[in-house]
C-alpha cells in the first residue's frame, strides 16, 4: 500500500481520490495553480506547471496525474519534466489519466480494445498522445483512459434532456461513472501487476439515444427531439471495458444505474 501519493491536478476525480486515500490512512500531497479547492486534508503545494517550477517536492511512493490539456502543445511534457525535476526520485507507481478522444479518428465500425493505436485528429487529442508517451517515458506510468466521466455535479446530459435540445440518437458513446472511475485508480496504485493501459469505461457501451430516453422516462419529461446527422457526422465509437471489468466490481455498471441514481439523488 502507498503511503504518500501526490496529486498533480487536484479536480474532482483526483480530490475524490484524494480523499479516498486520506480515509484509508494514507498522505496526500496535491498541486494545483490556487490553493482554493485542494482539500484541507491534503498537503498543499501552490504551482502553475506551465511556468518553470523553482521548488523542491517530496518524495512520494506513488503519483496520479490528471491535467487537462493546455494552451502550449508541448505542454504535459514540459509539465512532466519539472516534476520529475522537483522530485528526488521517480515514485513506484506513476498513473497518468487520459482520454478516449485519443481514438477521435476511429468510427463505430468495431469495438476498440488496448490493443488498438491511437488516432487523434485535433491538437488536443495529438497533446494527449503526447502526454501519454511523456508520462512513460520519464515515469513509466500506467495510462488510463477515461470516456464520457458522469456523476453528482456532472450532469451535461441530464440539463440536455430536461432542455430539449436535439440530440443524435444513434452516435456511439461510452461511459463511466467518476465513483468507478476513482475506484479504478485506486486500485492501480496498489496492484501487484497493473496493465499499463487501461479503458475507463462501464460494462456497456449505448447509443446516445438509449441514454437520453432513459433520463427522460425516469424524469417524467418529453425526450428530446433528433438532431439531423449529416453524412460526415462524428458517429462515435465503441470501446471495449472488459480489463477493467475483470479489475473492480462496479458500482454502476452501466448507464441505467448510474443515472438512475444521479436522478434519484436529485429528488
Amino acid at each position: 500500500m502507498t503511503a504518500r501519493t501526490l496529486l498533480v491536478g487536484s479536480g474532482k476525480v483526483a480530490t475524490r481520490l484524494g480523499e479516498s486515500l486520506v480515509d484509508a490512512g494514507q498522505e496526500v500531497v496535491a498541486i494545483r495553480r490556487s490553493a482554493a479547492g485542494i482539500r484541507p486534508a491534503f498537503t498543499p503545494i501552490v504551482a502553475d506547471l506551465a511556468a518553470p517550477l523553482d521548488m523542491a517536492l517530496p518524495a512520494v511512493d506513488a503519483m496520479v496525474v490528471t491535467l487537462p490539456p493546455g494552451d502550449d502543445p508541448g505542454f504535459y511534457r514540459t509539465a512532466l519534466e519539472r516534476i520529475a525535476r522537483a522530485l528526488p526520485k521517480p515514485p513506484e507507481r506513476t498513473v497518468f489519466v487520459s482520454s478516449t478522444r485519443v481514438f477521435e479518428g476511429w468510427g463505430p465500425e468495431r469495438t476498440l480494445d488496448e490493443e488498438d493505436e491511437p488516432r487523434p485528429t485535433s491538437a488536443r487529442g495529438e497533446q494527449l498522445v503526447d502526454g501519454e508517451n511523456a508520462a512513460r517515458d520519464l515515469f513509466d506510468a500506467i495510462v488510463v483512459r477515461p470516456a464520457g466521466i458522469y456523476g453528482p455535479g456532472r450532469e451535461r446530459l441530464i440539463r440536455q434532456v430536461v432542455a430539449g435540445e436535439a440530440v443524435d440518437y444513434d452516435r456511439r458513446t461510452n461511459r463511466i461513472h467518476e465513483v468507478d472511475l476513482v475506484r479504478a485508480l485506486a486500485h492501480l496504485l496498489d496492484a501487484d501487476a497493473p496493465p499499463s493501459l487501461l479503458h475507463g469505461v462501464d460494462r456497456r457501451p449505448a447509443t446516445l439515444g438509449e441514454v437520453v430516453e432513459f433520463i427522460a422516462d425516469r424524469l417524467g419529461v418529453a425526450a428530446p427531439p433528433r438532431a439531423e446527422a449529416g453524412p460526415d457526422a462524428d458517429r462515435g465509437k465503441v470501446l471495449d471495458g472488459s480489463r477493467l471489468a475483470a479489475m473492480i466490481d462496479f458500482t454502476f455498471p452501466t448507464f441505467v444505474e448510474g443515472y438512475g441514481q444521479v436522478i434519484a439523488d436529485r429528488g
